[in-house]
């Protein structure tokens, strides 16, 4: 039977959650300072705030970042359904149709771009998988998501997510608006106070009047539970829902957020460490090093004077130089005013610096051959040959961002089984053009089988969506020269055939089926042992055989 959430149950969730929150207190640090390093604001990290000094702060650390971002834009992803049983074929076709369009109403594109500027920053990125039961005005859907790990806090410990205790999310909301909501929490709202740690902020920006609003989820016999309350006030509990009591949440009954880490680290449930923490110690020194240089400019641009106390010059008029005399008392000799000499920074020092410039960019992997730059290769296909041969580093970031994705298209796959129950229509653009289909979860259900059930389940393959200019001029020159090799001739579509098999690229299955198209162009071979023979010789009429020979021998003709 379904289960109350009373005050003690609540006293359990806000003790873990302080638990929880004192576990990650060091990733927390990680992040803030991370995200300071990426505004150019890490100075307050090296010392504190002096006016009197200048504060260079270069971007090479920004620019790795900028670079390793563009390429995860690049590799944009899309996923292939991909059937495990032969009656399931259908259904995986118009699962790999409409996915891409739920993709598009959450616009993904722009969620994969905010989790990896994240992930660059601070090393992890975190995607949230959720059933919105208030989108399409009250149908319901599903809603992909960027979650911040400071508002996330798990078990500490624990190396994978789906085996913590419990997992909180938590988010500071305005009183009002909740007010407005929840009319019952009129007098249980708090005043600013929230376990989530703050970035720093270059304004100013209040919590007060705002509550935190926590999410708790948590495994009850391998059932899925969800809470949401604010201090002692339960706003919603799965185990008070008659409906879902004992069926959970969620059906798959895993947590719906999923980490991408950059560089992974032991002992987290996914999180990991990134260029800001792999960069930021070069990073400091070469701007502890500008400013250096700065502060040695300044001294050598600036003359600055010994005066001797009894050299009867006066200094208000040797300092304005628009006096023409400057008076003096008694004698004036080259002691009485003297210049101070500085000396310029040592040339050792900008060698280290420029040696800490290349250290970020070897480490990051962000050499100047990457960027399209380099002194000695000219050609333009022997340096886009070099990047590509540089790209190692980045193929094998996204390659880990693409196990992420598979996994996020197959929590939409289970959301889809559980909550699609009503018909819904998608709008198909495809290569015959525009088209609407309907679809539900009809299919997706457990079929009855023999004594048992079978659930159509599907493998998912990561295709590259939005290409590089690079891959698409690669792409259009291997067309080419398929095309002046004769791979679309009819006649050659036995050899072709034969070549395109033993190649890999994309669309080429499409390509086979062009082939075989043309294929049939040809004429039909005659059967076996029937050749067609030569058409006979007609014979000639007898008068104009008669009129030839008589021409031939001078007579006229009869």
């Amino acid at each position: 039977m379904n289960q109350q959430i009373d005050q003690d149950r609540l006293m359990v969730f806000s003790n873990t959650l302080e638990e929880y929150r004192r576990g990650k207190q060091a990733i927390e640090s990680r992040i803030v300072e991370a995200e300071e390093f990426w505004k150019l604001r890490h100075w307050r990290s090296i010392r504190d705030k002096n006016p009197d000094e200048p504060e260079p702060a270069s971007g090479w650390l920004v620019n790795a970042i900028l670079s390793k971002h563009s390429d995860a834009v690049d590799a944009y992803p899309e996923a292939l359904c991909l059937p495990r049983e032969a009656q399931d074929q259908q259904e995986a076709k118009m699962l790999s149709t409409i996915l891409p369009v739920i993709l598009q109403q959450n616009d993904f594109a722009q969620v994969w771009s905010d989790v990896w500027w994240y992930k660059l920053k601070s090393g992890t990125g975190v995607y949230g998988v959720f059933w919105d039961a208030e989108k399409n005005g009250g149908l319901g859907d599903i809603s992909i998501q960027k979650v911040d790990i400071l508002n996330l806090f798990w078990e500490p410990g624990v190396s994978r997510l789906q085996d913590s205790r419990y997992v909180f999310h938590v988010t500071l909301q305005d009183n009002e608006v909740l007010l407005a909501q929840y009319p019952g929490l009129a007098g249980h709202l708090g005043s600013g106070s929230s376990p989530v740690r703050r970035y720093h902020y270059d304004e100013n920006i209040s919590t007060q009047g705002k509550s935190p609003v926590i999410e708790v989820y948590y495994k009850v016999r391998g059932v899925l539970h969800y809470c949401k309350y604010v201090n002692d006030v339960v706003l919603y509990a799965t185990e008070e829902d008659p409906l879902l009591w004992e069926r959970g949440l969620y059906d798959h009954g895993q947590y719906p957020f999923l980490f991408d880490p950059l560089f992974p680290e032991e002992g987290y449930p996914g999180c990991g460490y990134g260029y800001v923490d792999l960069c930021k110690d070069p990073q400091k020194i070469v701007d502890i090093l500008n400013n250096c240089f700065v502060q040695s400019a300044v001294a050598a641009s600036t003359p600055r004077w010994f005066v001797r106390a009894d050299g009867g010059v006066n200094e208000e008029e040797y300092a304005d130089l628009t006096k023409k005399f400057v008076h003096v008392q008694g004698r004036v000799d080259a002691d009485s005013i003297l210049q101070i000499q500085t000396s310029p920074m040592p040339g050792n020092a900008v060698e280290y610096m420029q040696m800490k410039i290349n250290e970020i960019k070897e480490v990051s992997g962000n050499r100047d051959i990457n960027n399209g730059g380099a002194a000695s290769v000219t050609a333009a296909s022997a340096i886009v040959a070099l990047q590509e041969a540089g790209n190692g580093l980045s193929r094998d970031m996204i390659a880990g961002s693409y196990r992420t994705f598979r996994h996020i298209i197959e929590l939409c796959i289970e959301l889809i089984r559980q909550f699609y129950d009503i018909p819904r229509t998608f709008r198909i653009v495809g290569e015959d053009g525009l088209s609407f289909c309907r679809y539900s979860n009809a299919h997706l259900r457990p079929q009855a089988l023999g004594m048992g059930a079978r659930l159509p389940v599907f493998d998912i393959e990561v295709q590259i969506q939005a290409e590089s200019p690079y891959s698409r001029e690669s792409a259009n020159q291997l067309a080419i020269q398929l095309y002046q090799l004769g791979v679309f001739q009819p006649q050659n579509a036995a050899a072709a055939r034969g070549l395109l098999q033993m190649m890999d690229f994309k669309g080429k299955e499409k390509l086979l089926q062009l082939v075989e198209k043309n294929a049939l162009l040809l004429p039909a071979p005659p059967p076996p042992g029937k050749a067609k023979l030569p058409p006979p010789a007609r014979k000639e009429p007898a008068y104009l055989a008669n009129a030839r020979a008589q021409a031939r021998d001078g007579a006229k003709p009869r």
